[in-house]
């Protein structure tokens, strides 16, 4: 431990805690997940493997999941706007005649909808170039808020974010295609028998689900690990220098091992850095229970002192008040010693990644 830190005072470990919100619903649930992250931070230690797999299944299924309320959400006004003009014109590529029985016929394609009409023959909203263009324009928003969420908090990615965006976006177009010519085989039917509300929450939790395994696939391509990727590319140069390869190969291999190893570093030291500010959290957190729980027994000590309480009594309160202050001393450490691993995290943080730790 550094002189530095042995210096550091109770005040100064409580300062490193951000102060508690003052409404009573808020803190408590503040609280709560301080103490998760020391919890989940803890379970990272024991099981990195494990801990990795399910973070980042956990937050994928929340943001997939999440997007797709996005889009529910928006399809239920935007066919609206668009109106009954958009909802009556027709566009389909290709168009192609399903019968289903004697009183109904309906248009398949992989790309448009067919138009909706009522029971009357009147055009009404949920068909037609006005849900096609709804339809996109959900998906696409959708995915600007999923694309940012699922690289950065999920895969924690530092590669080229236009290159991975241009992939994600390729992915995009063709999940639409597929999931169109999916969703027209039986929309059609849904809008002809169910209302229109329900047909649309239906073809969005179907474009989702299909789109949130398609997406997993795709993230394991654009979104690799740095660590792995690091590895196969060290194993690949050193292969490679082993066989006397030719020299241009040899720094071809060198160069993508360098870049490799470079995500790699700013990937573990975000990883680090978080990490450590949680344990912070965590340790210090604990440190203020033991001190609260010491001044408990030194007061239970003195009331029952002060009443003249069974010499059994007294005893056994005397021996948990003067547990306490190593108990104190060894949580006081353990604090110390996180912020110290927080610090030197942070200025990793800082000279690695070159950007200002966030707060």
């Amino acid at each position: 431990m550094s002189e530095e830190a042995k210096q550091l005072t109770a005040e100064d470990i409580t300062a490193q805690l951000k102060p508690l919100s003052e409404n009573a619903f808020l803190r408590f649930f503040q609280k709560i997940w301080r103490w998760w992250l020391g919890v989940w931070y803890g379970f990272c230690d024991k099981h990195p493997k494990l801990s990795s797999i399910v973070y980042k299944i956990f937050f994928f299924i929340v943001f997939s999941e999440g997007v797709t309320i996005v889009q529910i959400l928006i399809l239920m006004f935007l066919p609206q706007l668009f109106g009954l003009e958009l909802a009556a014109k027709e566009f389909m590529i290709p168009k192609v005649p399903i019968k289903l029985n004697d009183e109904f016929t309906y248009y398949w394609s992989f790309l448009g909808n067919d138009i909706n009409y009522n029971e009357v023959g009147e055009v009404i909203i949920g068909g037609g170039l006005g849900y096609f263009l709804a339809f996109k324009i959900a998906t696409f928003l959708a995915q600007v808020i999923n694309f940012p969420l699922q690289r950065n908090i999920t895969y924690r990615s530092h590669g080229n974010p236009w290159y991975q965006a241009m992939w994600y976006f390729i992915g995009w177009v063709l999940i639409n295609l597929f999931c169109d010519a999916i969703n027209n085989l039986w929309l059609p039917i849904s809008n002809h028998y169910l209302p229109y509300a329900v047909s649309s929450i239906l073809a969005m939790i179907a474009q989702g689900g299909i789109a949130m395994v398609i997406f997993f696939f795709i993230f394991m391509v654009i979104f690799p690990d740095n660590n792995k990727m690091a590895q196969k590319a060290k194993a690949k140069y050193e292969k490679l220098v082993a066989e006397n390869a030719p020299a241009e190969k040899i720094e071809k291999a060198k160069a993508k091992m360098e870049l490799w190893e470079d995500k790699a570093l700013k990937s573990n030291t975000e990883k680090d850095y978080f990490k450590a500010k949680s344990q912070v959290n965590a340790k210090v957190m604990s440190y203020l229970a033991v001190v609260k729980n010491g001044e408990k027994a030194n007061a239970k000590f003195d009331k029952l002192t002060a009443e003249n309480a069974p010499a059994e009594k007294l005893e056994k309160a005397k021996a948990e008040k003067e547990a306490f202050p190593e108990k104190i001393e060894r949580y006081f450490n353990s604090a110390v010693e996180a912020i110290q691993t927080k610090d030197e995290k942070e200025k990793a943080f800082h000279e690695i990644c070159g950007a200002p730790a966030a707060a």
